[in-house]
């Protein structure tokens, strides 16, 4: 059994002349009940009822998530998903300043080269190349994400090249010089049900969306994850990029539960042929 992308992110993939770059592995529990889901009469998941709570009684974000701010007009179906299909696109996974009045405020520097990379049908997106998203990117794209939270410590894990993602929850000191990294470097606090985690030390150009938005060194992130419920997260992002950015701007980003479902492996390389027609 395949997983298959959804037409929102095939319809991504056509618009910019690419084909699809990876090979999904088949697995075994695509299909197989996740514990604890609460249920209607209908069988169907009560997406409303309450969020689980770790043993402290602080929420528990774990379990499998994909974008809750889906292309598609149609709510996300907690197991096929948006438009009957599987994983779609998050609309911020196009444009991150989707929801800005006037969009992200860009640098005079990055508002051309956003126009120049979208004129070239992102050729150069490091994610067409196979390389890793960072989170701040991953939340919209169609792929799963699955949260592991413990007490000390949540880790993120992408299926989409076998990433991951650590966020120190015990409110350490950030590095002072840290090596520039994919993922940055994450430690949180709680302010009552709410996890707020700060992150530094970026690579340069680390793309955030297919306009070819980034992020560079000098980003300061802040989320503000909330668990509303059993089926959402609201995470609030604000970024303070003053070397991309003209001011600090802020998105919500939206995720919506995925049940009975499993990451499968999804390793761009294998039998990628894009890179061979992007000249």
């Amino acid at each position: 059994m395949h997983r298959l992308l959804g037409h929102s992110a095939a319809a991504v993939v056509a618009a910019f002349g690419l084909t699809c770059a990876s090979t999904l592995s088949a697995a075994q529990w695509l299909k197989y009940p996740t514990a604890g889901v609460p249920r209607k009469t209908d069988r169907m998941v009560d997406l409303s009822a309450p969020a689980p709570r770790m043993a402290g009684g602080k929420p528990d974000f774990s379990g499998i998530w994909l974008t809750g701010n889906p292309l598609c007009a149609q709510g996300v179906n907690p197991v096929t998903n948006t438009c009957g299909l599987e994983l779609p696109m998050g609309r911020e996974g196009i444009n991150m300043g989707a929801s800005l009045p006037g969009g992200l405020p860009y640098q005079p520097w990055l508002a051309a080269l956003v126009k120049e990379r979208t004129a070239n049908h992102a050729k150069d997106d490091p994610h067409v190349r196979c390389l890793p998203d960072t989170f701040l990117r991953a939340y919209s794209l169609p792929h799963l994400l699955k949260f592991v939270q413990t007490p000390g410590l949540l880790v993120v894990l992408d299926e989409m090249n076998a990433n991951y993602r650590q966020v120190f929850m015990d409110a350490r000191p950030l590095p002072d010089d840290p090596v520039p990294s994919w993922q940055g470097y994450s430690s949180a606090k709680w302010e009552g049900d709410t996890l707020v985690v700060d992150s530094i030390g970026f690579r340069d150009d680390l793309w955030i969306d297919w306009n070819g938005s980034v992020l560079t060194p000098d980003a300061k992130v802040r989320e503000r994850i909330r668990r509303p419920d059993f089926g959402h997260l609201e995470i609030e992002v604000a970024v303070d990029d003053p070397k991309a950015y003209t001011k600090p701007w802020t998105v919500t980003l939206k995720q919506q539960i995925a049940v009975d479902t499993e990451l499968v492996d999804e390793i761009c390389l294998e039998n990628e042929k894009s890179s061979q027609r992007m000249k």
